[in-house]
């Protein structure tokens, strides 16, 4: 009995050994099966990535989520990974994350190289493509997404559209500040997604504050979570409910559609933008075109603005410095305008420092720290072969925290930014043919609300030391509580 046991003792490791290699041996021999001693374009025979596909069915995600989850370290993971394959000269690695084979990209040329290659290369691919929209920008491919992202940028960032939206949304803006300081103190991401949301219905499609933009609101709200959550559908589970709002935000927004067509009444927000627009052919979109791209672009716009604007309010009350300069530059604008409160699309490019700020902030942000592809066919690179149906995670965060690229990165010094960012370093909106159509007018909304904040208020952290949650998109665990009050005169 005594050797019986010692020999399973002994077999344990073993065992477990066995089990830690069995997903990375099922993999390697599948994808030996399939390409055998094929050579790539240099002669070399194919081969996989570097690294290790982790726990049959679970991969690394555990090891994933309990880095950015649990320790609170998420950018150790990934330099372990990088020192452990390759460095930048690889830029990648193989594993097995969230349901999916997949390698991570994670150095400037390898991300450029994901996000520059064309749709027949790599893709996108959502769980549930029906709660973004079937014909949404982020969803189709090809000829579709050409067409589509030539009339939304063309609606979305000409100049004479956003010097309509600068003109709409700083009314609301203003106010819902002086209510911020009427309150006293507030937790900044929440109250953010509320001036922000305000100001996306009103660009967007013209609505004003009414019990109907805060059930509107509330079908948002579903739909991210339904976003986020595991792709099943049956009653109960958080997609089933995303799909509802989906549903009663499609029949809004097209009741609005055929109220305009009715009425033969131009506003000067997207949506009519979106309306009106013709594409190289001289043709418009479709209605379903318009009510699954508006619908796609707030889902895209709301939640990143507004984690946005806290993580600026955030960092400026921890850097005085910086918030002084800021302030100096906003208040001489004003004054320079006669004292108007209000600015202009044009008195933009004026605002230097401010611009410095906004960069800095959305690359400390990293709102979107992950961004990911599917592989629509075997893909070379760097003398290694990417299969075919692989998903393909392209880590922006690994090169905005990286001191090789920033130094001292986790610092806030918009000062950095007096000389352009390294090539290939500075990824916060993606690139290639799918970059965020709406990065300007991102920019556009970070840029009034700071001005405003800057010439009329002051803010200081209740919990300046508070703990940051990195998952779904980060954030103080405290959601950035904060004394707020109008400046003293």
């Amino acid at each position: 009995m005594v050797v019986s046991w010692a020999y399973l003792l002994g077999a344990v490791p073993l065992l477990c050994l066995a089990f830690w290699h069995a997903a990375d041996a099922w993999y390697r021999a599948a994808f030996f099966l399939k390409h055998g001693s094929k050579k790539n374009s240099n002669g070399v025979r194919r081969r996989l990535p570097p690294g290790h596909m982790g726990l049959p069915f679970l991969g690394e995600t555990i090891s994933l989520l309990w880095y950015f989850k649990r320790l609170r370290r998420p950018d150790e993971f990934i330099r372990a990974k990088r020192r452990a394959y390759g460095g930048e000269e690889i830029g990648m690695y193989r594993t097995h994350l969230f349901g999916s084979p997949t390698v991570v990209v994670c150095a400037p040329a390898a991300n450029k190289f994901v996000f520059q290659a064309g749709g027949d290369t790599f893709g996108v691919r959502w769980p549930v493509p029906e709660l973004v929209g079937l014909k949404a920008i982020g969803v189709v491919e090809g000829g579709h997404h050409t067409r589509l992202r030539g009339v939304i940028v063309g609606a979305i960032n000409r100049p004479s559209s956003l010097r309509t939206i600068a003109t709409v949304v700083q009314p609301s803006i203003v106010a819902a500040f002086n209510s911020w300081a009427g309150m006293g103190t507030i937790v900044a991401s929440d109250e953010a997604k509320k001036v922000v949301f305000t100001s996306i219905c009103k660009m967007f499609v013209s609505m004003e504050p009414s019990p109907l933009t805060h059930k509107i609101n509330q079908w948002f709200t579903g739909l991210l979570a339904g976003l986020r959550a595991l792709p099943v559908d049956f009653p109960g589970t958080a997609v089933h409910e995303a799909l509802k709002c989906r549903r009663k935000l499609n029949t809004v927004f097209r009741e609005e559609i055929e109220a305009r067509k009715c009425m033969g009444k131009k506003y000067d927000d997207v949506m009519s933008g979106f309306m009106e627009t013709e594409d190289e052919q001289g043709m418009k979109l479709s209605d379903d075109e318009v009510v699954d791209n508006i619908l796609s672009a707030i889902v895209a716009g709301y939640e990143s603005t507004a984690t946005a604007i806290m993580w600026a309010m955030y960092h400026l009350a921890k850097s005085p410095v910086a918030l002084a300069k800021l302030r100096e530059e906003n208040v001489a604008m004003s004054k320079a305008k006669g004292g108007s409160y209000f600015i202009t699309h044009d008195d933009i490019p004026k605002m230097k420092y401010t611009a410095k700020v906004v960069e800095e902030t959305i690359r400390m942000a990293n709102i979107a720290s992950m961004m990911p592809r599917v592989a629509k066919r075997d893909v070379e690179y760097g003398g290694y072969t990417i299969p075919e149906g692989w998903q393909v995670m392209v880590m922006v965060r690994s090169l905005h925290t990286d001191p090789s690229y920033y130094p001292y990165p986790l610092t806030f010094n918009p000062d950095r930014w007096s000389e352009p960012a390294k090539p290939g370093t500075y990824q916060v909106f993606g690139g290639g043919y799918r970059i965020c159509p709406g990065n300007m007018l991102a920019k556009l909304q970070l840029t009034i609300m700071l001005h405003h904040l800057s010439i009329g208020y002051e803010w200081e952290l209740l919990n300046p030391n508070a703990e940051t949650n990195y998952l779904p998109h980060p954030k103080p665990v405290d959601g950035a509580a904060m004394a707020f009050r109008k400046l003293a005169t």
